[in-house]
């Protein structure tokens, strides 16, 4: 006399070979992630001011050493410029943004961004710098 209960079939999941996955998965986003930051390489003039306390979603408009200028990271021709900030600023109380531009391109191309800028209803606009290091003074973080 036996017992049918030993020819059933297990129907238990087997999750270790799941994990090993996730894990090898996790291992590669952790390793890949940083090699997909990008950014706009800008040279910011130096002066000498204290930091300013900024928002976690501020604008900030850069214009690079070959005159190019970005939404943050997103590449825009300056004819479009004002239309832009028109539709991101729609339904925003608070109307503030920060202005980087390489120190090496003309003053009138920076004047016709803060003219686009103006045009499109910003109030503030704040200009983005780096301190200047002094030899006896230590760069404040």
């Amino acid at each position: 006399m036996t017992s049918g209960d030993h020819n059933r079939l297990m129907s238990d999941i087997n999750v270790t070979p799941f994990v090993d996955v996730m894990l090898v998965l996790l291992i590669i986003f952790m390793v890949t992630a940083p090699m997909m930051m990008q950014g706009v390489d800008v040279s910011l003039p130096k002066t000498v001011s204290e930091p300013l306390s900024s928002k976690e979603d501020y604008i900030v408009i850069t214009i690079d050493s070959n005159n190019r200028v970005y939404i943050n990271d997103y590449h825009v021709t300056l004819d479009f410029l004002k239309e832009k900030l028109i539709k991101i600023f729609e339904g925003r109380i608070d109307r503030e943004i920060y202005l980087r531009a390489d120190k090496g391109i003309p003053y009138g191309v920076v004047v016709r961004v803060m003219s686009e800028i103006k045009g499109a209803g910003i109030d503030k606009v704040g200009m983005v710098t780096e301190p200047i290091i002094d030899g006896n003074k230590k760069k404040k973080s």
